[in-house]
């Protein structure tokens, strides 16, 4: 690191930081070792989300198979936090919270997330991408210049700014699950 950074150190310590606001201020500073690992997600979801725009590519979050894998590393993260974090006894009593009955139903939320964040992801990404393909194939018949301008607004919103907002949605669920369920484990207040 430079006492004076140049641009390169600029734009890492700016996205550092961003990164670090973000988890301090969303889970708390007791949370800051997850900056690493939400860095390296959001930076991840939003280069397969815009980066192959560039290159004119399908989008890997099209292939359920991306989107389930970031989903299963993260419920395996959540897991693993609330049990470092309250021990296995205390992270298996959580499940039966507030009330014993409840058992079935706190088992059931806690397997859908995985199924919850990959289709969210997948889902909003692929739609997407079938509606700017439909727009193309319909362009198709009026005139090829037309395929080089009209869609150029879709890109922006589906590529960009859904990319962008998928890319958020995704952090701020997994950070939230993060923080609630090792919190639930170790009988605080979410």
């Amino acid at each position: 690191m430079k006492k004076i950074p140049d641009r390169k150190q600029s734009v890492a310590e700016l996205l550092y930081n961003t990164v670090k606001n973000l988890v301090e201020g969303n889970m708390g500073k007791k949370y800051k070792s997850f900056i690493p690992y939400i860095g390296t997600l959001a930076i991840y979801i939003i280069l397969i989300n815009i980066g192959p725009l560039a290159i004119g590519v399908r989008t890997p979050s099209e292939d359920l198979s991306v989107p389930a894998g970031l989903a299963i590393i993260t419920f395996v993260m959540v897991q693993y936090t609330a049990i470092r974090r309250a021990g296995i006894g205390h992270y298996l009593l959580a499940y039966g919270k507030p009330a014993a009955p409840l058992l079935p139903i706190n088992i059931i939320e806690r397997l859908v997330l995985p199924v919850s964040l990959s289709l969210r992801l997948f889902g909003n990404m692929t739609a997407g991408a079938v509606i700017v393909g439909m727009v193309y194939k319909g362009l198709a018949g009026i005139a090829w210049p037309a395929q080089f301008i009209i869609p150029i607004p879709l890109h922006g919103f589906f590529d960009l700014f859904d990319g962008s907002i998928q890319m958020l949605v995704f952090v701020m669920l997994t950070m939230m699950n993060i923080k609630i369920v090792a919190e639930e484990a170790e009988g605080e207040e979410a």
